[in-house]
């Protein structure tokens, strides 16, 4: 009788490896959904108290925005419509007229512009309700910062003769920001109920 051959075992020392490349392929090759945030630069606190109580004071250079639960919009105490509220929100960051209604102007001296009359205090101060929709939300706050880049293009196509949005020198990007400096302030979403209808 002839000697029976020993099956060698099988090599297991590489199975870990093959697993970790499989790992790391999946993890490369697989899209995974993130979440967007929104990105708000919001004013320095007052650093004085003398500050403080002039912000507190002067209500002409805040401009109230409320959402309440059931997605109606307030703006400066009358319902608007998004297409209204940015229209709102651009006569309130230029004051166009110098109102007295309106923020304050001041005179900055801005980098390419020279010296210019600005609203530099004004804030939006946007409030929702608990209840408000995440898309209603969202969607106001695309129309505020709407505002904003209506504003900054007419200044940038007037100085550099091209749109804000396709200035690629940082320098002049940050003039026109200085120009119309973004101010939006969330406050804590509150359950205040829903607008009355008229």
């Amino acid at each position: 009788m002839g000697k029976k051959r020993k099956v060698p075992g099988i090599n297991g020392s590489s199975s870990a490896d093959i697993a970790f490349m499989l790992l790391l392929f999946f993890l490369l090759t697989t899209s995974m959904d993130t979440d967007k945030g929104l990105p708000r630069r919001l004013p320095r606190p007052p650093e004085s108290k003398e500050q403080m109580d002039e912000q507190k004071v002067n209500k002409r250079n805040t401009l109230s925005v409320m959402v309440s639960s059931d997605n109606r919009i307030m703006c400066a105490g009358e319902e608007v419509t998004l297409v209204q509220l940015r229209e709102k929100a651009r006569d309130f960051i230029e004051n166009p007229n110098n109102s007295e209604t309106l923020p304050e102007k001041d005179t900055l001296n801005i980098p390419y512009f020279g010296v210019q009359m600005v609203t530099k205090n004004h804030i939006i101060s946007l409030q929702c309700d608990r209840g408000t929709k995440y898309q209603t939300y969202i969607d106001v706050q695309n129309e505020l910062a709407a505002a904003y880049n209506d504003l900054r293009d007419v200044v940038s196509k007037r100085q550099f003769g091209k749109a804000f949005r396709v200035l690629d020198d940082e320098e002049e990007r940050q003039a026109v920001m200085k120009y119309y400096p973004q101010k939006i302030s969330e406050a804590e979403p509150k359950r205040y109920g829903e607008t009355k209808k008229k």
